[in-house]
């Protein structure tokens, strides 16, 4: 019978994919979980594997396409198996426009200023004019035929003189021309400022925009810190490491994934999802190591972590490393953490917080093991401290129980040989 193959899910978020490339031809035969094509998700790049064996009869998409998941992508049937493909699904794609700038408007014109008048002078004779006029006339040093009379016949009185020094008091001061225009200066060319640039977002940079911005919204979030006394879990790690030579090494944080899958067996919240209604408890314990790549941040699923021994987590953890830098990931080291952890010491950073990666319910944020001056038995001594912190979602657990749950961490970390027993 033949098989429609789909676009699979690789990963609880995934909604859609892109076939990079087939790995095999139309006509070619298949076999049950042999690679048949490339697949990139939003995380990675990922083999995907056949689901029957058979013929590869016919593939419903081109590469390059982009199609949701559950989309019919190939058919695989018998040698003679007669088939008929399903109508093809539209492929899913977008483009964005962009803005542009706009320039400015020149100054408007200035207004002009106004002119003045001037009197007349009276004819001459004997002039008519009041004993006190004269006086006035006298004192002012007027002239009384300039003045017109406006007494009886004529005759020029005292409010004639005030009327005529009134109207020969200096006039208003012209307005001051108006003041030269400046000399425009050239102003200084502007310095050319870089014009922003847009820079594409890769899949795994927006998964990762997508799920932080909706863990952030979504989880309410809270943060308890610890100081984790590392002087004996370094010591331990110098000797297990000579002891193994050439076969492998153990990293601080091989040591971190181990006390924090075993601390979790005793705090079965701190591996839970919360869903509407409830939650979801998860009894493997699969810790999530955060890895950086170019393009961004993944995480990889180092599975039971609680019951492998120390060197095989070290091993597995190298491996998955490994293939996700090299971008040969299988969709098993992606799927299935339920607690991860984030380690910066190895860039000497000494403390962050997280962003809990969802579905999970707590992320576990490591800093540097550095070296600071402690008090041990009354005396200052120099002693080595590594700085925990653990992100949590408020609907699962509380502040105390991540209390409760870093101490056991702890007690693992400063008593490195239960690492070992456990």
């Amino acid at each position: 019978m033949a098989t429609t193959v789909t676009m699979p899910k690789m990963g609880f978020d995934m909604v859609e994919g892109k076939l990079l490339r087939w790995l095999k031809k139309v006509g070619e035969p298949v076999k049950a979980g042999e690679p048949l094509a490339e697949i990139e998700t939003e995380k990675v790049n990922i083999e995907f594997e056949a689901p029957a064996s058979g013929v590869l009869k016919a593939v419903l998409i081109e590469e390059g396409t982009t199609v949701p998941v559950g989309t019919p992508i190939a058919i695989i049937a018998a040698p003679d198996e007669p088939v008929e493909a399903p109508a093809a699904a539209p492929a899913v794609r977008e483009g964005p426009p962009l803005p542009t700038p706009a320039p400015g408007t020149p100054p408007p014109p200035a207004p002009a200023p106004a002119p003045v008048g001037a009197p007349t002078p009276p004819p001459g004779g004997r002039v008519k004019a009041s004993p006190l006029a004269r006086r006035l006339a006298r004192e002012a040093g007027i002239d009384l035929r300039e003045i017109p009379g406006t007494g009886p016949g004529g005759r020029v009185v005292k409010r004639d003189v005030d009327r005529y020094l009134q109207a020969r008091a200096p006039a208003a001061a012209p307005p001051p021309p108006p003041a030269a225009a400046p000399i425009p200066t050239p102003a200084p060319a502007p310095v050319p400022t870089p014009a922003p640039t847009a820079v594409p977002v890769s899949p795994l940079r927006q998964a990762i925009a997508r799920r932080m911005t909706v863990s952030k919204q979504t989880a309410p979030h809270f943060y308890v810190t610890v100081e984790v006394d590392m002087d004996e879990a370094m010591a331990w790690r110098a000797r297990i490491n000579e002891a193994l030579g050439e076969r492998g090494k153990v990293t601080v944080n091989d040591m971190v994934v181990k006390a924090a899958a075993l601390a979790l067996r005793e705090f079965p919240a701190l591996r839970s999802s919360y869903q509407e209604g409830g939650l979801v408890r998860h009894e493997a314990i699969h810790i999530g190591i955060a890895v950086a790549l170019e393009e961004g941040l993944i995480t990889v699923v180092l599975r039971d972590a609680d019951r492998k021994p120390l060197a095989q987590i070290a091993r597995e953890s190298k491996e998955l490393v490994e293939r996700a830098r090299s971008g040969k990931v299988r969709p098993e080291d992606i799927e299935g953490s339920v607690f991860t952890v984030s380690n910066l010491g190895m860039f000497d950073v000494e403390h962050f917080i997280a962003i809990i990666n969802p579905p999970e319910a707590a992320i576990m944020a490591v800093g540097s093991v550095r070296e600071v001056p402690v008090v041990k038995n009354g005396q200052l001594a120099i002693g080595q401290r590594m700085k925990v912190t653990v992100s949590a979602d408020h609907r699962v657990t509380d502040g105390a129980e991540v209390a409760r749950f870093l101490q056991a961490f702890r007690r693992y970390l400063e008593n490195p040989l239960l690492l070992l027993v456990e």
